[in-house]
C-alpha cells in the first residue's frame, strides 16, 4: 500500500503549499510557491504557481505512483465554472507528469479535513475575512458569511481594522485623547501619535491614508487589536467581544441549537494563542457545550487524506487520518 501516492494542495492568495504522501503516512515531498487564487492573479499566473509547488513535492517521486490528488482552492466554484481557468489548471496538472484525476474542493472543506475525520460538523474561518460553512458527509453544505470586506465579514481581520478606526475617528470627532489602540492605529496609518490642535485635521489624515490603499488593507490594522486585547485595552477588549459574538452569530446562521457535531475553527485569527480564539471558543462552548473544537491544521495534507479517501485500497478513512494529517491543536 505504500507504493502509491497521494497529492494535496492548499491554495492561498498569498501562498500554494503542495505535498506528497505514501498511504502508510510516509511524507515524501513539499512544495511552496507564491499565490495561486485564479479569482485574485489570473487563472494563468495562478495555474503557474501549482506548476512550481507541484514540482517541488514531486522531486524524488515518480508522478507514475501518484493516484489521486484534490487542489483546495477558496472560490472553487468560480475555477470550476471557468473552462479556461480549468484548463489552465489540467494542463499545470499534466505538466508536473500527473495522469491521475484531480478534484478541487472549498478552502472551508480542506480547513475542516484539517482539523477532524468526522463526516459532518461546522468550520468558522477568520482571516483577512471570515466565512462558517456546514459540512455533510465531507461536502459543504451550508455556508454563511464569506460575502466580502463591503458587504460581509464580519468579525473578521478587515471587520477589527475597519471598526478600530472608526473608534479613532470618533475620539477625534468628540475631540477626546486617543487611548492606547487609537494611538497605534494612528501611529501607522499617519506616522505619529500626536493629535493636531484642530482634531478635524488628523481625523481627515486617517481618512486619507485609509482611502490610498484598497479597503482590504485594513486587515493589516488586527494584529494591533489582538495585541491591544492581550494586553487589557478597554477598546481593544470589547473589539475582541464584538467580533467574538458576530463569528458565532454567523454559525448560528447554519447550525443547529444543541448540535453535537465537531466545530473545526481556522483561519489566522483562531488558530492561534489569541485573545479573539479564546472567546470565540468560550462562545461556542457556551452556545454549543456538547460540542468538540478542533483548531484546523495543515491544509495540503488535509487536502491529501480527501484525495485518499476513496481510493479502493483505504478501508478505514478514519484511520487514514490520523496517519496523513497532522493532530489538531484543538
Amino acid at each position: 500500500m505504500s507504493d502509491t501516492v497521494v497529492v494535496g494542495l492548499d491554495v492561498g492568495g498569498t501562498s500554494t503549499r503542495a505535498t506528497a504522501l505514501s498511504l502508510d503516512g510516509v511524507r515524501l515531498g513539499t512544495g511552496r510557491a507564491g499565490g495561486g487564487n485564479p479569482t485574485s492573479h489570473g487563472a494563468e499566473r495562478a495555474a503557474a504557481e501549482l506548476l512550481a509547488a507541484l514540482r517541488a513535492a514531486l522531486a524524488d517521486i515518480d508522478p507514475s505512483r501518484v493516484r489521486a490528488g484534490v487542489i483546495g482552492l477558496a472560490g472553487a466554484g468560480r475555477l470550476l465554472a471557468d473552462p479556461q481557468g480549468r484548463a489552465a489548471f489540467d494542463r499545470a496538472w499534466a505538466d508536473a507528469g500527473l495522469r491521475c484525476p484531480y478534484a478541487v474542493h472549498g478552502d472551508a472543506l480542506v480547513a475542516y479535513a484539517s482539523g477532524t475525520a468526522t463526516p459532518d460538523g461546522t468550520v468558522l474561518i477568520a482571516g483577512t475575512g471570515a466565512i462558517a460553512a456546514q459540512v455533510r458527509d465531507l461536502r459543504l453544505d451550508r455556508t454563511a458569511d464569506g460575502h466580502g470586506w463591503l458587504l460581509g465579514d464580519a468579525g473578521s481581520g478587515f471587520w477589527l481594522g475597519r471598526e478600530a478606526v472608526r473608534r479613532l475617528l470618533a475620539d477625534l470627532d468628540r475631540a477626546d485623547a486617543p487611548g492606547d489602540l487609537a494611538r497605534r492605529v494612528l501611529a501607522d496609518l499617519t506616522g505619529a501619535t500626536e493629535v493636531a490642535a484642530r482634531p478635524r485635521a488628523t481625523a481627515e489624515a486617517v481618512v486619507q491614508s485609509v482611502t490610498r490603499r484598497p479597503p482590504v488593507e485594513l486587515a493589516r490594522l488586527a494584529p494591533l487589536v489582538v495585541a491591544a486585547a492581550r494586553d487589557g485595552e478597554p477598546t481593544g477588549l470589547a473589539l475582541v467581544a464584538e467580533a467574538a459574538t458576530l463569528l458565532a452569530e454567523s454559525v448560528s446562521r447554519i447550525r443547529p441549537l444543541g448540535g453535537t457535531d465537531p466545530v473545526v475553527l481556522g483561519g489566522g485569527l483562531l488558530t492561534g494563542d489569541t485573545p479573539l480564539a479564546a472567546a470565540v471558543r468560550a462562545e461556542l462552548a457556551r452556545r454549543w457545550p456538547d460540542a468538540p473544537l478542533h483548531s484546523a491544521g495543515d491544509g495540503a495534507a488535509a487536502a491529501a487524506w480527501l484525495a485518499a479517501r476513496d481510493l479502493p485500497e483505504v478501508a478505514d478513512p478514519g484511520a487514514l487520518h490520523a496517519l496523513l494529517v497532522p493532530a489538531d491543536r484543538g
